[in-house]
This record gives structure tokens, sequence and C-alpha cells, in this order.
């Protein structure tokens, strides 16, 4: 017998029985049932429920097939292209259907499975339950149906009891779809009004009842930074009536929107030219990727905003992608006061209900420009004309968690859906990217200059052996103190890029070497003088510092390195009369951080911007006139291949935020290695010698984008099982290649451990594999990655990872 069967992609299935499964739909859903429509299926022998994802109708054989159950969607909550994006992602980045499904779709629009249970009145053999058992049993008599987490709370029972009852027949269970809905509130705390201070507390409640006696009340995530305890530890204050637990108020709308205020763009001839070229690929109607190559201050944004007047007047979508979220304010604030309220934002600092409401108004037609970062992506347009990737270089726009997908891929496939244009923009593009236009894959436009009056700032670089040999020993360079005093005589900002965060990168015991280390990670411990702890960037391990040594107890411990907050320290005491802003992942905790800080900044109230790389890239104040660069030379010594790229664009970036206005600019580099070719060359803006120098080592050594990169890992809490799940991986490929898949090519590193062995008590071993990345190679991948596994064992693939280390 044939009728209406449904091809769906189960959630929270392995790569190794991950498929599209075949289920007959029900003839009461014929109607309703739909492609992109969510919906629960029984799997398994125990028909467990499962939530999926409806990918195919049609019409094929009921006998034998299970019956879908429901559905969890009215209409479709994914269309056609991104049902085939899903296909894509699946296909090219090893991950799952419902892996592709659920980075797509908002986070408040997930759904999560809710058990019930309610007694079942035939049910006769009452006696013969347990005591415990029947207790439960009259529970569910007199309430009826109840969610299974309440059942366990009130009983204190584990899930195995109500499964017993299952067997039994004594009671029934159902299960139901939840959407997540994410809430407008952040949780806090405060003191009791009358907690008496006899209460016995542990040292660590003591802490949190200390910190708001001086505070009064703080976030959750708050207290959990500065005191380095977990959310049980606070939750147990609060049932003992220590601390009184309150929601506050987090507005869903991400910003302010105005009236539409579209000024006339005036371009230079040169930006004309790029304008009118990007226009043309546009109207092509082709699907075409194009390159807009500018220095640093060239107007990139103005060619933008003239092609995103274009593409709006037609009523099609457009996305606008930036790196950091710290890049989306000003970007925002450009686009609102332009456009008004056809914007829509999507960034992981909003909340799920701020995210789940922008997701709604683009699938509605109610906004026409998306702006964020990766995730934007997926923003859901019908009509898709105009893709910006500004800053296309950086390594954010690589997911490095599943599904790693990189955007600028998914964004081409996009663009030749609809028919529109993908345009990467960036004074340093990625080498990939810049041999593509070179070629001739990628269409590539050029702006030499910088807009306006505004000229190329002046670039020195100061040699810190001389400094240190001439006693001094501190975090600023004489010539960089200068120039800062100078800068602020003028009234004038200046920024200091520091690309490290914390104090002290670690402290050590000058006697017997000790290096305080976490104990979860294969990495040392960073002092936060914040909190006054030693921090572990890794996994979030916490500790309070240890003035003696714990080895030999030698009373003076020694702080090493240099990080955002130790420069704060100095910058403080040699202008003490200057306002700082720190700009890292410390100080910008909370969703408004970043808005709030940089809109301070470029109103005046600060007159030196502190950071890490989030203060590199992107930004526009035209009354910075000076960048100081500390310790350019860390980054250019990884044993990454991309780790030359990296430091170029980073110091190019951070120089060119310098003499945007029409004042002068100055930048100065602090480094150990002055001879440095790589630092000449950023300083000189030069990107095309770096890159012709750049191309051929990566020719050399075989390297992107003479090759793809797939890295293999294993993952588990015991390192002889990682070792050996990496080993059998090995194993199969070379078998493999060996025979069935003789045509395809590559060349593998290792087995071996991982640079960082140990994160999060989990060892980590990988095979590094250079290989073209195509349907053969792939299909060889998977048949490889059919091992046994270990059950606390897991491997991952990740195709062409942003480091290689």
């Amino acid at each position: 017998m044939t009728g209406l069967v449904a091809e769906v992609a189960l959630m929270s299935t392995t790569l190794a029985f991950d498929k599209l499964y075949t289920y007959a739909v029900p003839p009461e859903l014929h109607e309703k049932a739909k492609e992109g429509c969510r919906a629960i299926v029984p799997f398994g022998r125990a028909n467990t429920k499962k939530q999926c994802m409806i990918f195919h109708l049609k019409q094929g054989e009921l006998s034998g097939l299970k019956r879908i159950v429901g559905l969890t969607d009215e209409e479709p909550v994914l269309n056609g292209e991104m049902l085939g994006l899903c296909e894509f992602m699946r296909n090219s980045v090893f991950c799952t259907y419902y892996d592709a499904v659920s980075a797509m779709l908002p986070t408040g629009l997930g759904l999560k499975l809710v058990n019930y249970y309610s007694a079942n009145s035939e049910f006769s053999a009452v006696s013969l339950l347990s005591g415990f058992e029947k207790e439960v049993y009259d529970y569910l008599l007199k309430k009826g149906e109840t969610a299974e987490e309440t059942i366990k709370k009130a009983f204190g029972v584990e899930a195995e009891l109500l499964e017993r009852l299952l067997e039994k027949e004594a009671v029934i269970k159902s299960s139901e779809a939840k959407q997540k809905v994410g809430d407008a509130t952040q949780k806090w705390v405060r003191l009791c009004d009358d907690f008496s201070e006899t209460e016995k507390l542990t040292s660590r409640q003591k802490e949190i009842v200390d910190l708001l006696y001086d505070v009064g009340s703080a976030s959750v995530k708050e207290i959990c930074y500065f005191t380095g305890v977990t959310a049980s530890v606070i939750q147990t204050l609060v049932k003992k009536g220590v601390l009184i637990a309150f929601e506050k108020q987090v507005f869903r709308t991400p910003y302010k929107t105005g009236t539409e205020k579209r000024e006339k763009i005036e371009l230079t001839e040169e930006q004309t030219k790029a304008y009118e070229g990007l226009l043309q690929k546009y109207k092509s109607d082709k699907g075409e990727v194009s390159l807009l190559y500018g220095v640093t201050g060239s107007g990139k944004t103005q060619v933008f905003l003239k092609l995103v007047d274009e593409v709006v007047a037609s009523g099609r979508g457009v996305m606008v992608m930036v790196p950091e979220i710290s890049l989306t304010v000003q970007m925002i604030s450009l686009f609102t006061a332009r456009y008004g309220n056809k914007v829509a934002v999507f960034h992981s600092a909003m909340s799920m209900g701020q995210r789940l409401d922008e997701w709604k108004r683009i699938k509605e037609g109610k906004a026409l420009i998306a702006i964020g970062t990766r995730s934007a992506v997926f923003a859901p347009f019908k009509d898709l004309g105009l893709i910006i990737i500004d800053e296309e270089q950086e390594h954010t726009y690589k997911s490095e968690k599943t599904p790693r997908f990189h955007t600028r891929d998914l964004a081409r496939y996009r663009a030749h859906y609809h028919k529109g244009l993908l345009c990467l923009a960036s004074a340093t593009p990625s080498v990939e990217s810049y041999t593509a236009a070179k070629n001739g894959r990628y269409s590539i436009f050029t702006l030499k200059n910088r807009y306006g009056n505004a000229v190329l700032p002046t670039v020195e670089t100061v040699d810190m052996r001389k400094e240190i040999l001439s006693g001094n020993s501190g975090v600023l360079s004489n010539t960089l103190y200068e120039a800062i005093n100078e800068t602020l005589d003028n009234k004038k900002q200046a920024i200091i890029l520091l690309n490290r965060r914390g104090h002290n990168t670690y402290i050590s015991c000058p006697s017997c070497g000790y290096v305080a280390t976490c104990p979860n990670c294969s990495v040392s411990l960073t002092y936060h003088s914040a909190n006054e702890r030693l921090m572990c960037h890794y996994c979030g391990y916490s500790e309070k510092v240890d003035r003696k040594c714990p080895q030999c107890e030698n009373g003076h411990m020694k702080y090493m390195g240099l990080g955002t907050q130790k420069a704060e320290e100095e910058l403080k005491a040699l202008f003490p009369d200057a306002k700082i802003l720190r700009l890292d992942a410390d100080s910008t905790s909370s969703r408004e951080s970043y808005s709030t800080y940089l809109t301070a900044f470029a109103n005046g109230e600060y007159d030196i911007l502190l950071g890490t790389q989030m203060v590199a890239k992107g930004l526009d104040f035209p009354n910075v006139t000076l960048v100081g660069v500390l310790g350019a030379d860390r980054a250019m010594f990884s044993e990454d291949f991309r780790s030359f790229e990296r430091s170029f664009s980073l110091l190019t970036q951070v120089v060119g935020r310098a003499g945007r206005g029409d004042s002068s600019g100055r930048a100065i580099v602090q480094t150990v290695t002055p001879e440095s070719n790589l630092i000449e060359l950023a300083k000189n803006q030069d990107y095309d010698s770096f890159y012709n120098e750049e191309i051929l080592t990566r020719k050399l050594m075989v390297y992107p984008p003479y090759c793809d990169i797939c890295v293999v890992n294993s993952y588990s809490f015991s390192k002889e099982n990682a070792e050996k799940v990496i080993n059998n991986v090995f194993s199969n490929i070379k078998a493999l290649i060996g025979k069935k898949y003789s045509a395809v090519k590559i060349i593998i590193l290792g087995p071996t451990a991982a640079s960082i062995p140990k994160v999060n008590n989990k060892y980590r071993f990988r095979i590094i594999i250079k290989c073209k990345n195509n349907a053969e190679f792939r299909d060889m991948l998977r048949e490889a990655l059919d091992v046994k596994q270990p059950t606390d064992s897991a491997v991952s693939v990740d195709i062409n990872p942003e480091t290689v280390i």
C-alpha cells in the first residue's frame, strides 16, 4: 500500500547513524505536514519519542513504516533553500543534519521534549506495588497528569522508578514538545533583610556575603567571576534564606531606531569606479563573488551604503556581517540612522528573546537588512540580494564548535541560490580570497587611497631590548610615553593594543621553578587583578593566589608576563589625570558593555582605549591620532602556519585606526624584533609584498590555498582511550587509501597529541590531513571514522580550521 511518507532527520544522533529516516504520515496530518516543519516520531525498539525535521514529502510504500506521532510547527520554520543548506553543511563539514538545523534556528525557537506521567485508572494490581511506588501512584491518581521533573522533585526519585511503574502499566507516559522561550530577565541576588552574621557559613559562602555587603546586589554571573564559586553555592544560600534572588529586566529590543535620514553619499572617483563595478556584478543575476580590497580608512563603508541603497530600493534583502560583537555597535548606529526599523541585528550577546524577535522580523519581511556576526548568515530572507562580509579575513567567521562551518562558504552558497552578490571586504584579505581574486574566480575592486582629507599614519618601531638595557622595564617605551603625553595635551585620543587579557600571564617560583597550572588543562593559570584570582582561559577554573610556593614554600612567587589589567594599572599610574577605558573579554561580560563603552569613547568621555584585538579592527574614531602596539612579536612566533598572516593583519588593522579624521595620525609599535620584515611591511601597509612572500611559503610547504586541511580529533577522559581511537581512525585511513580509495591523494601528519594535550579533563589526540576536500575524500573519511568508541570518547572533524597547532 502506498501513501504519503516523510523523510526526516533525527535530533541527537551520531555521525555513524545520521541519515534521513522514512516515516508514514497519518491521514489526519496530510494537510498539515510540510517540508521544513518539525515533528515527533517513535524511534528504536522502545519507540522512544524523538524530535525530527521533515526534509522531504513524497508518495511511497507504507508497509513496515512507523507513523509520525505529531507536528510541533503549524508552518515551516525552514524553507527549501535552508533545507538544501542543511544538506550542503552535512556533506561538507561533517556535521549531522540536525546539527545544521539547530545552527539555523534561533535558540528561543528550539524545542525540548517534556515527559508527563498520569496514573492508569484501569490498573488493578495496586497491592503488588512497593510502598514507594504506591506513594507515587496515589500522588498521580490524585493530581492527574504531572511533568516528570515535578515528580522527581516531590519525591526525590530518579527516572528508573517511573520506568518501573511504566513497565507494570501502573502509569501512562506522554511527551510534549515545548518551545524554549528566552526570558527577558537576568538573575540577581542580594542579602536577606534579616540576615544574621551568626549564621554558620562555609568559607566560600562567606566570600559571597562579604562581596554583597560591599556592593549591595550583583548578578549571579558577576559573583561567580569575582569569587570563583559556582552558581550552586549561590543557590544554596538562597535556600538557606541568606540571599534573596530576583529577576532584573533586560529589554528585548537590542538597539534604538529613529527616523530614517538618508544623506547623499559623495564618492571619490576611485570609490565610484568600485561601486559601479560591484553594482554591475549585482545586476548580473549570476550569483557573483567580489573582493573589495582597500587600505584602512579608504571608505569601503561608503561604497557599501550606496550599494545597499540600490538593493533595498528594489525590495531585496541585505546581510552585513562583522567579525566581532564590538564592531556591530558602530555598524548598527550607522545603518539604523539611515534605514530605521528596516534593520535587524544578530549576535550571541543578545538574549534568546531578542534573537527570536529579530529572526521573525526577517522571516515576515518586516526587516530588509540583517547586521551581525557569523550567525547572521542564517537570517531567513526569502529574497536575498546582497551579502557583505566586512574584515573577511578574520578567524571568528569560522565556527569552532559543531557545525564547524566557515561563514564565507555558506554566504557563497546563499548568494548563488538567490543569484545575488557576495562582497568580501578587507584591507588585508585572507590569502585564500586574494588568490581566488588573482586567479579570476572572484572579481576584485581596489581602493588605494584614504577617503577625504585623511592620510595614512606615520609608523615607527621601538626596540624594547634597548629600552630594557637603558633601565626601562615598564610597559611603555619612552617614545610611546611621550607620544601619549603629547596626544593628551592636544585633547586627542589614543588606542593601545595588547592582545593578552588578565594581569600576568603566569606566576612561578624563582627557587624551584614551579608554575601554577590548571588541574583540568595542560596550561598555566593567568593572574587577574580584578578578582585577585588565578584563572584558566580554557575551562574557567579559578583559585585564590597562593603567596607561598606549594612545592618549596618559598614566600616570593614571581609574577611573569603582561596582560591588559597590568597595562591598565601602569597607564593609570603614569597618566593619573587621563580617563582610561579597558576593553577585553573580562570588562565586557554584560550584553550592553560593548555599546556603552564604545559610545562613551566616541563621545570623548575617555582619553585612552586599551584593549585586546577587539579594538584593532573596523572601529572609526576621528579623534584618535595615536595608536600604540605592545608586544607586537608574540603572535608571529606561533607554530600555526597562519601566524604571519594573522600578525600582519592585526598590525596593519590597528595602525589604521589612527588619523582617520582631519588630524594626522601616528602609530608606535613596540617590539623586540624591529628588524622583522613582517613588521616593516605592516608599517608600510604593503599587503601585496606580504602576499607575494607568503604565497611562496604556502606553495613550498603545501598549505592552503594549495590544499585543504582536515583535522581529525579524538577526545576522552582516558588518555589511553583517546589515543586508541585516533590510532584506529589512522589505521582505517591507511587501509582505505591503499585499496578502495587509491585515487585519493593525501599527506598525513600524526597521529599525535594535540598542542594542548588536555582541556577540561579531556585528553586530545589528532591527525592532520592535507587533502583536496572533494566528495571522494569525504566518503573515504566517513568510512574511516566508523570505529568502535568507548562511551567516554568522541571524534570530531574540522575542515580548514583557522588554527592548526
